[in-house]
């Protein structure tokens, strides 16, 4: 199979775009309901401020996100970010991930006993 690709390949153009460091992160946790900079933050987790800035930016250019901001009557302005109908629909992207993930990747072991169960549903 060659891997070189000369015309427009639209799966190689979205592996492109979804296998950005933390893309597909912030999308499941915009799954969940709009959230401000640093709830989305908290909800990625890991990811540097100048990093999840490039990436929300890039992603608003990509129309999967807007972003909108929230007058916060006298104190800074505050960034609220959804999905836009085509940022939604990668909700089937992040199940057929979560159903691979269950049928081929093992949970690793809780090291200790008192660690809480994995969650049944796209964590």
């Amino acid at each position: 199979m060659s891997t070189e690709h000369t015309g427009f390949c639209p799966v190689y153009r979205a592996i492109g775009v979804l296998q950005e460091k933390w893309v597909l992160h912030i999308v499941r946790a915009l799954l969940n309901g709009e959230k401000g900079f640093n709830e989305l933050a908290r909800a990625v987790g890991g990811c540097n401020s100048a990093t999840l800035t490039q990436r929300l930016e890039h992603l608003e250019t990509l129309t999967l996100i807007t972003k909108r901001t929230e007058d916060s009557h006298g104190k800074l302005a505050r960034s609220v970010y959804s999905l836009t109908p085509a940022g939604l629909e990668l909700q089937s992207v992040i199940d057929a991930i979560d159903g691979w993930a269950k049928s081929h990747l093992a949970a690793p072991a809780p090291t200790t006993p008192d660690l809480p169960t994995a969650p049944t549903s796209p964590c």
